[in-house]
């Protein structure tokens, strides 16, 4: 197959911008014959992902829509977890992963076509519970941390109580539901537990898997995927599990307000994750963890979710391919976020991801309106 030109890639540039900007239009009113004249390969191009289930709803529906817009671009996405996301893309059996902790360096050196690391959403982390009759909990820092460390076991303990005056809290026992797999969300989930408690740090730890507390009066349970976490808080009464703020607004899942750095309590919002990520300043390679964010508004548990690219393709379409799709997920499909439960990116961030993109083929440059 010939290798696209300069000019040929710049005409399907083109053709693309035109497609994301007719989202308003419906399928008829969009220049189809346009688009089959600049695209500078005619097959469809398949493109394979896999990775964390954080954003797998978001990404899912990007390529869905992405492929209703241009039919010969085909990407799909399998929800494994961040660690299985890593492995395949370290193998090199996906085109793509998606992981909610990056890749360290030592991972990045095991990958010979080299990684690009791109932030290309953000979300919330919750604390979801059922207890159907107890609408507005709130829960302190300690209250939190001793839940899953195992030394709280009851919903109407004095720790939990205090801070919700006038609130009827049940004799119940409380099921804490974790991860069974490695998991990108545990780590973030155990990464905000070490900063703000020594105590969690010492005897649990930081990582994509840890050993939870177990012994007498602790009940703790385990499901696969965010999907597996909220089906577990949900059917098992007195349950209360961590979770990507999509999936608990998706099943109607009681949220808890946490306290924050500053000693508010929050309730996790679209605005508040949003309040959250003005505290952080991207660093030069797009890895940015945000343990513990200071500021009144924020919420305190809030990550960016990266998807991890190759710097060669040994397809030149197919990095043509790959950096279309950033394009439009950068653009049009931003404007998902919100309606999905996800935090859509601050204006000066998607155009830093977008020229780190660039890199994955010279000939291909994105373009972000102003």
């Amino acid at each position: 197959m010939k290798r696209p030109t300069g000019y040929d890639v710049a005409r399907f540039l083109l053709a693309f911008a035109t497609i994301i900007g007719f989202t308003g239009c419906s399928e008829t009113e969009r220049p189809q014959a346009t688009v089959e004249k600049n695209l500078p390969f005619e097959q469809r191009m398949r493109i394979n992902g896999a990775g964390a289930s954080f954003p797998a709803p978001l990404y899912q529906a990007w390529f869905r829509n992405l492929s209703i817009k241009e039919p010969r671009l085909q990407f799909n996405f399998q929800s494994v977890g961040s660690g299985a996301g890593i492995e395949r893309f370290t193998l090199g059996v996906v085109d793509f992963a998606a992981s909610d902790i990056g890749m360290t360096d030592r991972q990045i050196a095991k990958v010979d076509r080299g990684v690009i690391l791109l932030p290309m959403t953000a979300g919330s982390l919750v604390l979801a519970y059922n207890l159907p009759e107890v609408k507005n909990l709130k829960l302190t820092r300690q209250a939190y941390v001793d839940i899953f460390l195992g030394k709280i076991t009851k919903w109407n303990d004095p720790k939990i109580a205090q801070s919700n005056p006038g609130v009827k809290l049940p004799n119940q026992n409380i099921t804490v539901v974790h991860r069974s797999d490695g998991s990108g969300t545990t780590a973030v989930f155990t990464k905000h537990l070490g900063e703000i408690s020594p105590e969690w740090k010492k005897k649990v730890g930081v990582g994509t898997a840890v050993q939870w507390p177990s012994g007498a009066g602790k009940t703790f349970i385990a499901g696969r995927g965010n999907d597996g976490v909220t089906g577990l808080v949900s059917q098992t009464p007195g349950a209360i599990g961590y979770v990507e703020y999509s999936f608990a607004s998706k099943n109607k899942l009681n949220m808890a307000a946490l306290q924050n750095k500053a000693g508010k309590f929050v309730v996790p919002s679209n605005e508040s994750g949003s309040a959250t990520l003005a505290q952080v300043e991207l660093p030069d390679n797009l890895l940015a963890f945000i343990t513990d964010p200071p500021g009144e508004s924020s919420y305190p548990i809030v990550t960016y979710t990266w998807m991890l690219l190759y710097k060669k393709y040994n397809d030149p379409n197919q990095a043509i391919a790959q950096e279309a799709m950033i394009q439009y997920c950068l653009t049009d499909g931003q404007k998902l976020s919100s309606q999905l439960g996800y935090i859509q990116l601050p204006p000066n961030v998607v155009k830093r991801v977008a020229a780190v993109a660039d890199r994955i083929t010279p000939d291909f440059k994105i373009t972000i309106p102003e």
